[in-house]
C-alpha cells in the first residue's frame, strides 16, 4: 500500500500531533509499505501569508521531530512540499474543473473563517487549499491518506476531484481512502482543545521539568473540588492522557477505583501518567538533541527525500499533460 500524509510548519509539534499522527504513521512505515510524508510550507501560507518568519525553522524542527518520532528516511520519503513544483501546477490544472460551491461547504474553511475573525481570509488561496491538498495527495496516487476524523471531509474532495479529472480526461488518479487513527484526539491541558493559541499545548521537544510542571496543573474532573470528592475518569482530560501513554491495565483500575472513591487525589494520578509521558519522551528528546547537532544529516535527508519525491512528481506529470493534450 502506497501512502501519503503532511503536517504543517505553523508551529512545532506537541504530544497530540504524537499519538494522534505520528505513532499512527510510524506503524504504517514498519509495516512495509510505500509511505511518503511531507511538509506543506505553501499551506502555512493559506492563513499564516502575514508572517513568514518562522517558515524555514519550523519545516527543520518538523523534519527533526519526523525522524526522532520514528519515521526512517530509509523506509518513508520525507521531503518539503515547496520543493516539488509539479504540486502548484497540478493544483492549477484541477482548479480548472473544481466548483466553487465544492470548496465553499468545506466544513474546516466555514470554521476557520468563523475562528480568526481578525485576520483577512478572503484571499484565493484559503478558499482553494482543498485542490492543493488534493494535488498533494494524487500527485504520488496514495491507496491510503492517515488522517484526523477533522481532516475525512479533505480526502473526500479529493476523491471527488479525482473522480472528476478521470471522467474528463481518462483514467490517472486512484481515489485513495482515510486512514484514521485508532486514538481520539488528545485535549489541551485545560480541557479544550489541543492549541497553540489556547496555551494548552504540551511540546514533544518540552524539558522534563517543564512537562511536570504542566502534568501537575492539568484540569481534572470538575466535580473533584476537594480532595475528598469523588470523581469521574470517563470527565476527565488526564485520563485520555493515561489511554495514550500506555498506562497498564492495573494502573487504570487503581485509577478508576482511586477516583471514584476519592481514595487517591488527582496530584497521585498525574505522577503515574508523568512516569508514563516521560518514559515515552525521553528517547525522543535523546534522539532530537542529536539530530539538532547534526545539522548534515538532516539536510541530506531533505534532499535525498526532495528527489524521490521529484522522480514521482515528474513521471505523474507527464501523464496528466498527455491525457489533457498539453503537448508543449
Amino acid at each position: 500500500m502506497r501512502v501519503l500524509s503532511g503536517m504543517r510548519p505553523t508551529g512545532k509539534l506537541h504530544v497530540g500531533h504524537l499519538v494522534g499522527a505520528l505513532d499512527n504513521w510510524v506503524r504504517i512505515q514498519n509495516e512495509g509499505n510505500e509511505c511518503y510524508y511531507f511538509i506543506a510550507d505553501w499551506h502555512a501560507l493559506t492563513t499564516n501569508y502575514d508572517d513568514i518568519s518562522g517558515i524555514y525553522e519550523y519545516t527543520m524542527d518538523i523534519i527533526r521531530t519526523f525522524i526522532a518520532c520514528g519515521l526512517d528516511p530509509d523506509k518513508s520519503v520525507i521531503f518539503v512540499q515547496s520543493a516539488i513544483k509539479e504540486h502548484a501546477e497540478l493544483q492549477l490544472l484541477f482548479s480548472m474543473i473544481t466548483p466553487i460551491g465544492w470548496l465553499e461547504r468545506v466544513p474546516t474553511y466555514k470554521e476557520l473563517k468563523q475562528q480568526l475573525v481578525n485576520k483577512d481570509l478572503s484571499n484565493l488561496g484559503f478558499l482553494g487549499y482543498p485542490v492543493l491538498q488534493a494535488a498533494d495527495i494524487l500527485m504520488y496516487k496514495p491507496d491510503g491518506v492517515p488522517v484526523g476524523e477533522d481532516q475525512v471531509y479533505h480526502v473526500e474532495l479529493t476523491r471527488e476531484i479525482a473522480r472528476r479529472f478521470n471522467y474528463l480526461y481518462g483514467e490517472v488518479f486512484p481515489e485513495p481512502k482515510e486512514l484514521l487513527s485508532h486514538l481520539p484526539k488528545l485535549p489541551g491541558t485545560d480541557g479544550r482543545k489541543m492549541s497553540k493559541s489556547y496555551g494548552n499545548v504540551i511540546q514533544i521537544d518540552i524539558t522534563e521539568k517543564e512537562l511536570q510542571e504542566k502534568v501537575l496543573r492539568m484540569m481534572t474532573d470538575p466535580a473533584r473540588k476537594r480532595r475528598s470528592d469523588p470523581g469521574d475518569p470517563a470527565k476527565c482530560p488526564v485520563w485520555d492522557y493515561h489511554k495514550a501513554f500506555g498506562t497498564t491495565s492495573s494502573e487504570k483500575e487503581y485509577i478508576i477505583n482511586g477516583c471514584k472513591t476519592a481514595s487517591i487525589g488527582c496530584v497521585d494520578c498525574k505522577k503515574i501518567l508523568l512516569n508514563h509521558m516521560i518514559e515515552r519522551l525521553r528517547p525522543i528528546w535523546q534522539r532530537l538533541n542529536e539530530l539538532k547537532k547534526d545539522k548534515d544529516y538532516v539536510q541530506q535527508v531533505i534532499k535525498d527525500g526532495n528527489e524521490k519525491a521529484r522522480t514521482f512528481a515528474v513521471e505523474t506529470m507527464k501523464e496528466v499533460r498527455k491525457v489533457m493534450n498539453l503537448r508543449f
